[in-house]
């Protein structure tokens, strides 16, 4: 495999996983964040900092817009709903785990 084609592939399966994502809107960041340790937003920080990297002109917003396939404010309003007291402990304690190590 030539390095270009590595980038192609790579790009397919990042371009199809933000496909399953929006497609899977059901799909919390809390829920994300618990079980993976990322979410959308964290994709969108990637994305930012590799646009960064090459230095292309992208901001936050753009690069949300990107991942969630629409302003993210708008998203929120559709399809987030509030974490549970349990996510939000589960959560903490994940945050806690992280500062000890």
């Amino acid at each position: 495999m030539t390095p270009m084609q590595q980038i192609e592939l790579e790009a397919a399966a990042f371009r199809r996983l933000i496909s399953h994502l929006k497609a899977h809107s059901d799909v919390q960041n809390m829920d994300l964040m618990l079980t993976a340790d990322f979410c959308r937003n964290c994709l969108a920080k990637w994305y930012l900092a590799s646009a960064q990297e090459k230095q292309i002109e992208l901001n936050y917003d753009q690069a949300r817009d990107i991942v969630y396939g629409m302003p993210y404010e708008e998203w929120k309003s559709v399809h987030q709903t509030q974490a549970t007291p349990e996510q939000l402990a589960a959560y903490q304690s994940k945050l806690d785990a992280k500062k000890e190590s």
